[in-house]
């Protein structure tokens, strides 16, 4: 796994793109030891105007600003063991965020931030903090309701990466994180599923 960043670094990633009334993503690529690997950050926007970024993405300043224009920044979602990569730039950059991260990845959240809410309450019924039963706490997950319907946000249960090509993309479908169709990966099964 790369290490966490001390600071904003800007990898490659695309444009922020609007999922829902209430709902953004974006995606950017990270270099692995075995190759490029695709990540995604998700924007829920709370009823009070408040922005809750679940896996943080440092964006280039084009995006951060279209960011800061939907609201402000409240809430710092660490979901996972190895998804906090650029949670420590992203707290140096909004000091005032609240940090939550399931209880089962706590500790390595808190080796690079601190953490206040293991079960956080958003204040919004339409934007709802969920520990995935069955992971041993170590994945959350969001469900956002907007007006298209109901999101579900989550972290590395799921796998969809349908454009892997190469030794790294034989090697992901020969794991099950790649493919035609999203999957729980064998190895996230045997590491996370209880």
């Amino acid at each position: 796994m790369t290490a966490p960043l001390e600071s904003w670094k800007v990898l490659p990633h695309g444009q922020l793109a609007a999922v829902d009334s209430n709902l953004w993503t974006v995606t950017g690529t990270i270099h692995m030891p075995v190759g490029e690997f695709e990540r995604r950050m998700s924007v829920a926007r709370l009823a009070d105007g408040g922005l809750v970024v679940y896996s943080a993405i440092a964006l280039d300043e084009a995006q951060m600003a279209r960011l800061d224009g939907l609201g402000r920044m409240a809430w710092l979602v660490v979901p996972g063991d190895d998804h906090r990569f650029d949670a420590k730039p992203w707290l140096q950059r909004y000091p005032t965020m609240h940090v939550a991260a399931p209880a089962g990845a706590r500790a390595k959240a808190l080796e690079v931030v601190p953490v206040e809410s293991t079960a956080p309450d958003f204040g919004d019924a339409d934007v709802r903090w969920v520990t995935v039963p069955g992971t041993r706490e170590h994945e959350a997950a969001l469900l956002v309701h907007g007006a298209k319907g109901t999101t579900l946000v989550v972290n590395d249960l799921i796998a969809n990466l349908r454009h892997e090509r190469g030794f790294t993309g034989w090697m992901l479908r020969l794991m099950g994180f790649a493919g035609d169709e999203p999957n729980i990966p064998g190895v996230r099964r045997l590491a996370m599923v209880k």
